[in-house]
């Protein structure tokens, strides 16, 4: 399938290189570009934190059916030789904001929320939040803005709710599934979990940042519902990627990816054949398209689903539930960041992520010593 791809991440397996990394060790290979000799910004992952090296990660942009060669080698001085990026991922656990975990690029922000908020919630404080909904935090400049916007909230309260020229957090979650949170639909109605009760940050760095969340066991319908996700999220993305691992003792009937549809003021549109689900709304004084991408052959069926009650419309994707974990990217486009102007550039972009994720980029390698 011939797409282009603006920021393709380009994963080499550890195992393949443990030459290189018995030599100089994880930290000090250079990845550099075949044709110019450049060396480029790579980041080692360790992937389940045992301190072992699981993958090496760059990137590269590639025109349809292009072909490039990089080469890996390693140095007594690797780390000091590679190049620092001016865009990078990050995600931490945020105490001073209650206990939310929040996860960001260069072009998307987002977080959800943790145990104590939902205590709060349950013991009826205001400041509490009960949901395991997905929040998008909309910004518009390229770099980090978690903290900055944290330490503002400490001083002064709803500080990231305003608009100061780098973006805020006017998406409101609630009890509805934001932007790619997940149920069970079971007699016409949507079984959710709480918030989750423990995280464990895996990796951050100039390519990818990657978190696991793990949530109380949940009932949906008489079924107890044990679920986990591995949410990652690389530079150059606005969807991240959600990995979820649920399981019961009975079956489990058309397990759900949702996107809230607020006020149902916005448009819905859906190409279940190529695996994109959307919705694009007004917000304030502009526009916001959400949207999950996931393989076509994990759906089912989906429906805009619109009640009278708040927090409850959401477009749902149902998907199959034997084969977990079920693997889906969920994110948004913000007009005011630049990136798109219209509902059809977020279709476009939609569409050509779908496309990359049928035909994902072929890797060869060839070993010179």
């Amino acid at each position: 399938m011939a797409v282009a791809r603006p920021a393709e991440t380009v994963s080499l397996p550890a195992a393949r290189l443990t030459g290189l990394i018995a030599a100089y060790g994880a930290d000090n290979l250079l990845v550099r570009d075949a044709a110019t000799g450049v060396v480029l910004v790579s980041q080692m992952l360790d992937n389940d934190a045992d301190g072992r090296a699981d993958e090496l990660l760059f990137q590269t942009t590639l025109t349809a059916k292009e072909a490039k060669r990089f080469t890996v080698s390693g140095a007594s001085n690797g780390a000091a030789q590679r190049p620092t990026s001016p865009t990078t991922t990050f995600s931490r656990f945020v105490p001073e904001r209650i206990d939310d975990y929040a996860w960001e690029n260069e072009r998307v922000a987002f977080r959800t929320y943790g145990p104590v908020a939902q205590q709060l919630k349950e013991a009826g404080r205001k400041d509490g939040t009960l949901t395991s909904g997905m929040d998008c935090w909309l910004k518009r400049v390229p770099y980090p803005v978690i903290d900055k916007w944290y330490a503002g909230n400490v001083q002064t309260p709803s500080y990231y709710h305003h608009d100061r020229g780098e973006g805020y957090d006017p998406y409101h979650v609630g009890d509805s599934r934001g932007c790619g949170g997940t149920g069970v639909w079971d007699n016409d109605r949507l079984y959710v979990s709480k918030n989750f009760i423990s995280y464990k940050t895996l990796a951050t760095g100039s390519i990818r940042t990657v978190f696991e969340l793990t949530y109380a066991p949940w009932d949906a319908n008489g079924r107890v519902i044990i679920e986990k996700k591995r949410i990652s999220l690389d530079l150059g993305s606005n969807l991240s990627r959600h990995e979820v691992s649920f399981s019961s003792a009975q079956a489990l009937p058309n397990f759900a990816v949702g996107i809230t549809l607020h006020d149902k003021q916005g448009s819905v549109r859906a190409n279940q054949q190529a695996g994109w689900f959307r919705y694009w709304e007004p917000l304030d004084d502009a526009e916001i398209g959400t949207g999950v991408v996931l393989a076509p052959g994990d759906v089912t069926e989906f429906r805009d689903h619109r009640v009278a009650q708040p927090d409850q419309s959401n477009l749902l994707i149902f998907t199959r539930s034997a084969g977990t974990p079920l693997v889906f990217y969920a994110g948004f486009g913000w007009t005011k960041s630049g990136q798109f102007r219209t509902v059809q550039d977020w279709d476009a972009y939609l569409a050509r992520f779908a496309q990359t994720l049928a035909s994902p980029l072929e890797v060869s390698w060839t070993k010179t010593r």
